[in-house]
């Protein structure tokens, strides 16, 4: 993955993402300790970290990493590195000074670097479909966790995860994801200031993550149809959870940190439109409308096919005013505020709330927020796909799963074999919240 900090105008942009409550004090406050006058046990405490998933935001991630311990001062470095591909793995030794002994490769290469017994925090940047595994497998082995959003591509992943926040909750370990909007002080102001109530009651809310297209494609690479796919697993649901997961999530996850909670129905539409001719299965836009339990609704559009406009933006409609949750309030009469303040990268910012969270003993665990929000993206892509309305409840239970069983019983036991994926056109809602026509299987 290769996402750059996209803008929240209408310029195009490039690619970098159950709560019933949402507590911005909280995340306040996570903010309020990454500018610390360090405790005097954070320098006894060394962080080792290993970076899973050696692809583009696996590097950025690691880097970004490197910076968070920069800034801190405190002990820390990358002493692993795994992925699924040899030449992948290899590259933790140029990009991060890893030995060579320790880059490890192969389906089971996640397994050897969680147990490396000096290691405390583990960054994942995988697949997304991979990912409810392989933060199960950290959390059982007591490791601290940064994890890539979406952090699934089905609701039987999303399940493993409410599993996973609760047993980590239970250790007391530390889970960040890479909802980095979480953890950017313009955000986190602002919506503050909406939650305070500076533009009334919310009324409605606007998602867009609508590039100018089209989809990055990297084409078919490998000798067996599972390799191809993972090599380019944008264009695959279980690997990806289509684009209105992999990317849309960020604003999705905003609109669920407003309204403090997750929407209960949606549905829409979307279409494979530029796609034609290319391998995979993705749609490449989606224009979903979802509803929040108190009645709001949030408008949701998300695509990368060619057009003039373009927009990477959220947007909140109130009694009061309006809001735009980066950086804006405009309320009716009133005098507009606009957050002014020198910002760090929120990239970098989220590792440092997580190495602060393992150093002070604080809380951090945002595996339920962003499951949420990959929950919420999911509704939407279904309701997409199927033309019917789908809500929360029946999907959090549906039967369907896009991922072989392996992914998430033990994927280090997957081989380069036989692979099969659901294809267009997709089953019917009956079919989704039932008994799946298909399960891919390897």
């Amino acid at each position: 993955m290769n996402e750059q900090n996209p803008s929240h105008g209408p310029a195009p942009v490039t690619r970098r993402s159950f709560l019933q409550r949402t507590s911005l004090a909280t995340a306040g406050s996570v903010a309020a300790v990454s500018f610390p006058s360090l405790l005097h046990a954070q320098a006894k405490t060394p962080i080792r970290a290993v970076v899973i998933g050696l692809g583009g935001r696996g590097s950025g991630a690691g880097d970004n990493f490197n910076e968070a311990v920069k800034n801190l001062g405190v002990d820390g470095k990358i002493v692993a590195g795994a992925d699924l591909f040899p030449e992948a793995a290899r590259s933790a030794t140029e990009k991060f000074g890893v030995p060579e002994d320790k880059c490890f490769s192969g389906f089971d290469a996640y397994r050897k670097v969680i147990e490396l017994p000096e290691v405390n925090y583990v960054i994942i940047a995988t697949p997304p479909g991979f990912r409810p595994a392989f933060v199960r497998a950290c959390v059982e082995a007591n490791k601290n966790v940064f994890m890539e959003k979406p952090v699934a591509s089905d609701p039987a992943g999303c399940r493993l995860n409410y599993e996973t926040y609760e047993m980590a909750k239970q250790k007391n370990l530390k889970i960040a994801a890479g909802t980095q909007r979480r953890h950017e002080a313009s955000y986190i102001e602002t919506i503050k200031r909406i939650k305070e109530g500076a533009i009334g009651d919310i009324v409605t809310l606007r998602a867009y993550w609508v590039n100018s297209g089209p989809i990055w494609h990297r084409g078919d690479h490998g000798d067996t149809d599972l390799e191809r796919q993972i090599r380019n697993w944008y264009h695959y649901i279980w690997l990806s959870g289509d684009h209105i997961c992999e990317q849309h999530v960020h604003n999705l996850d905003v609109c669920n940190w407003i309204m403090g909670t997750h929407p209960v129905k949606c549905w829409g539409q979307g279409a494979r439109q530029q796609l034609d001719g290319k391998s995979g299965e993705i749609w490449d836009n989606f224009a979903i409308e979802f509803q929040y339990p108190n009645g709001v609704h949030l408008f949701s559009y998300c695509g990368q096919i060619k057009r003039s406009w373009s927009s990477v933006s959220e947007g909140v409609e109130g009694t009061k005013g309006v809001a735009d949750p980066s950086r804006s309030i405009r309320p009716t009469g009133g005098q507009a505020w606009r957050f002014r303040e020198k910002s760090r990268n929120p990239y970098v910012q989220e590792h440092m709330d997580l190495i602060n969270a393992i150093l002070n003993d604080t809380e951090l665990n945002e595996a339920k927020n962003v499951t949420d929000s990959t929950l919420t993206a999911i509704m939407g892509r279904e309701a997409g796909y199927s033309g019917g309305e789908v809500e929360w409840d029946a999907l959090l239970n549906a039967k369907f799963t896009y991922c072989p069983d392996l992914v998430y019983q033990d994927p280090s036991k997957m081989q380069w074999g036989p692979f099969r994926t659901l294809k267009p056109p997709m089953p019917s809602l009956h079919d989704i919240l039932a008994d799946p026509p298909m399960v891919p299987t390897v």
